[in-house]
């Protein structure tokens, strides 16, 4: 099937939620016009393949997103961004290259002008902030410097010391498997 006309009703308010229904039972099928959909001129198109894309995200599908994080729109920005960032939405096993996001990710943590982008980059670049030294900071610069408070909160909680760079750590102490339910029946 040829989804393209569902693709092209994400931007009709009346028709979007039942082509984002469609497009997800579709799912990987979707693919081909979802990337079509990426350069499509109306931002609700573009931000709705995106939607599709977070769960679905496919290798054809990346290069596509990464041109629309330099899109005008900040709603089509953060929706590529977190399609690229986000692994709790995925149902797949794509992941894009670190190589080619976190440079972007990084530069749209210091420059883009919307904080919900910012957010978003904030969440792609946790995934390596224990591999990589500029990564971690920019968090800390983000966190003591960015004007906006939800970002600087977000980057708190990710940046060294943060609740969340702690949780994750590889240096992190574990208990044993059999220590572990000691404790939790101990309770």
């Amino acid at each position: 099937m040829d989804y393209s006309q569902v693709v092209e009703d994400l931007g009709v308010p009346h028709r979007a939620r039942a082509a984002l229904r469609t497009l997800m039972a579709a799912g990987p099928a979707a693919t081909p016009a979802l990337c079509r959909g990426l350069r499509h001129p109306t931002p609700e198109v573009r931000i709705g393949c995106c939607n599709v894309l977070d769960h679905f995200l496919d290798d054809d599908a990346v290069p596509e997103l990464i041109e629309n994080l330099t899109h005008e729109h900040e709603g089509v920005r953060a929706r590529a961004m977190h399609a690229l960032a986000c692994d709790k939405c995925k149902e797949g096993t794509c992941r894009p290259g670190e190589g080619e996001t976190i440079p972007i990710a990084l530069r749209l943590l210091r420059e883009d002008p919307s904080r919900r982008v910012r957010v978003e980059a904030v969440s792609l670049l946790f995934q390596a902030v224990h591999q990589n030294a500029d990564v971690r900071n920019a968090l800390e610069q983000a966190r003591d410097h960015d004007a906006s408070p939800n970002v600087r909160k977000q980057a708190g909680l990710r940046a060294p010391g943060g609740t969340l760079f702690l949780r994750t750590s590889p240096d992190r102490p574990r208990l044993p498997k059999s220590s572990a339910r000691a404790h939790l029946s101990a309770r």
